[in-house]
């Protein structure tokens, strides 16, 4: 499929799990027991972000032992990142901000990528290199729904779907995932590093529980 097919189908995929868990892992254990966790309480995504060394070689065993879990790339800054990721088994990946460079890579490879925009200006600029799904990064800090909501507007004819990320909660997730143009959130409150370092795994079921059930009765 070409860059914009593999893209809608991300986007199709995400719209039905609406919350994506943004999670850094260090070690493989851990990120396999997080990923087992998600698949088990019926949270089957997965944004696997590359702030580690270990991120890759995560993404390919979890692609290996879950091959149900939909699995992202995050944290993607450069060439190098991307292609290690989409060779480990990334369906997709997002970065924070918009990388012209990485971008046009991942168009010539036809792989499935959300650059990071939260200005028009940056939109415009992603959207003329073939993007219709962004992430909107960092979410609240740059003015959260609100902002959003005015971003989308000049470009909702266009067809350009939106992934918010950063900040985003248990209190605010409904408002952002009301809006038609968003088919996604990042979760980053869900798998926190600290909670995966000290093996907190009930605490961490819990969590992604709630947000089963949250998502549920949206």
């Amino acid at each position: 499929m070409s860059f914009a097919e593999n893209c809608t189908a991300v986007v199709n995929a995400l719209s039905e799990i609406k919350i994506v868990p943004v999670l850094v892992l260090d070690d493989v254990k851990s990120g396999l027991k997080m990923c087992e966790i998600l698949v088990e309480c019926g949270l089957p995504a997965a944004e696997i972000t590359f702030r580690t060394a270990a991120a890759g070689e995560v993404i390919r065993e979890a692609a290996k032992a879950f091959p149900q879990l939909y699995i992202g790339a995050g944290t993607i800054l450069n060439v190098r990142d991307l292609e290690r990721a989409f060779l480990a088994g990334a369906r997709f990946a997002v970065a924070p901000g918009f990388n012209p460079t990485v971008v046009k890579a991942a168009v010539a490879n036809e792989w499935a990528f959300a650059p990071g925009v939260c200005t028009p200006s940056e939109v415009e600029q992603a959207m003329e290199l073939g993007c219709r799904f962004l992430k909107f990064f960092p979410a609240e800090a740059a003015g959260g729904v609100k902002m959003v909501s005015s971003l989308i507007a000049p470009y909702k004819h266009l067809g350009v779907k939106f992934m918010p990320t950063g900040g985003i909660t248990t209190a605010n997730v409904a408002a952002y995932l009301a809006v038609k143009e968003i088919v996604a959130v990042g979760g980053t409150w869900l798998g926190k590093s600290a909670e995966i370092q000290a093996g907190n795994w009930e605490a961490i079921r819990a969590t992604v529980t709630a947000a089963v059930e949250l998502k549920n009765n949206l």
